[in-house]
């Protein structure tokens, strides 16, 4: 069973999601706060962290940014602030996806077999040490780097991954529902208003502002271009 650890200070929220993810396959650990948590998580090694943003000692972004500075395990956060910029900060923080408060248990299951099956098969590309290159940009999958003209760039998680799943197609138009679901996950299909900003970012970093090489096709999404910066 997939062990879940959530971190959380509502009490009848970790009773009720113990219970019914039990009742769904999983292995439940509860903590209250933002040490425990972090304690949990250096002791019990989950399989994936439910990770709630208002906690009573730290803010739930510190803890996923500790969390994030020594093991890849899938954080899905849990806020009742549903504001478009606390969730690109989350997802850009290293978080794996973003639910509001209040929500349904077996969306919850959902989300976090998706967050599991992403690990999974990111770890499969891992142990390859995979990298990809297309013209003089080369990402580098195990590290989850990437360097343009050998010189490092300085991405953000999401961005990284956008620009991976690109670079997987290159040459071929992706759409903006398949980025959404293979970057952020099913739930963000609809959510395309966050490709314009992610794009707009990357093409600044990659000094491509003009967009020939990461190209917008308006009417479908976007594509890497065979090509050299």
């Amino acid at each position: 069973m997939p062990a879940v650890l959530i971190i959380d200070d509502d009490i009848a929220l970790l009773n009720a999601c113990r219970v019914g993810l039990q009742a769904l396959g999983h292995e439940v650990s509860t903590a209250e706060t933002g040490g425990e948590g972090l304690s949990s998580v250096a002791l019990g090694r989950p399989d994936v962290i439910v990770l709630d943003l208002g906690l009573p000692d730290l803010d739930g972004m510190d803890v996923c940014t500790r969390v994030r500075g020594w093991t890849d395990t899938p954080i899905v956060i849990l806020s009742a602030d549903g504001a478009e910029d606390r969730k690109v900060e989350a997802l850009d923080g290293g978080a794996d996806d973003y639910m509001t408060k209040p929500f349904g248990m077996r969306e919850l299951d959902a989300r976090l077999r998706v967050a599991l099956r992403h690990h999974h098969n990111a770890g499969a590309g891992n142990d390859q040490g995979s990298e990809l290159r297309v013209g003089a940009l080369v990402l580098d999958l195990q590290h989850c780097e990437a360097t343009l003209h050998g010189a490092p760039l300085d991405l953000t998680p999401k961005e990284f991954e956008f620009l991976a799943y690109l670079a997987r197609h290159v040459g071929k138009v992706c759409t903006r529902r398949l980025i959404m679901e293979h970057v952020w996950g099913p739930a963000y299909a609809h959510e395309t208003h966050y490709l314009k900003v992610y794009a707009y970012r990357i093409r600044k970093k990659l000094g491509d502002e003009q967009g020939r090489f990461l190209q917008t096709d308006p009417s479908v999404g976007y594509r890497l271009k065979a090509t050299d910066i």
